[in-house]
């Protein structure tokens, strides 16, 4: 199980990048798939997910209606959309997969990130002002 994110780098406030969560080794339509964020000094937060079942999707209060979820099934991997970026996005950005989600009916969460099993090495996004 291998998850690859790229995508990141660096924007001026107000412009737009995608993030790219490529998956090897098991097949994402099947689970749960989040991305995480953890700023300097900060904790890691959860920033939104698409459910494994029905592809609902979730967001945090602070990218709701500027961050868009979507999986390409064909490509195996998830984008994350992110418009109308500020500073305070500066973050590196993780993508993770929940296994247990495989065979479950729950929406997907992004409340605990140890519900979440393998974890991409991250990518930088860096938001000037």
């Amino acid at each position: 199980v291998q998850l690859v994110e790229s995508g990141g780098g660096l924007v001026q406030a107000g412009g737009s990048l995608k993030l790219s969560c490529a998956a090897s080794g098991f097949t994402l339509a099947y689970y749960s798939i989040a991305w995480f964020r953890q700023a300097p000094g900060k904790e890691r937060e959860g920033v939104t997910c698409i459910s494994s079942h029905d592809g609902n999707t979730y967001y945090g209060d602070s990218v709701k209606g500027r961050f868009t979820i979507s999986r390409d099934n064909a490509k195996n991997t998830v984008y994350l959309q992110m418009n109308s970026l500020k500073a305070e996005d500066t973050a590196v950005y993780y993508c993770a997969v929940d296994l247990r989600s495989r065979y479950g009916s729950s929406p997907c969460a992004t409340d605990n990130l140890y519900d979440y099993d393998y974890w991409g090495q991250g990518t930088q996004v860096t938001v000037s002002s």
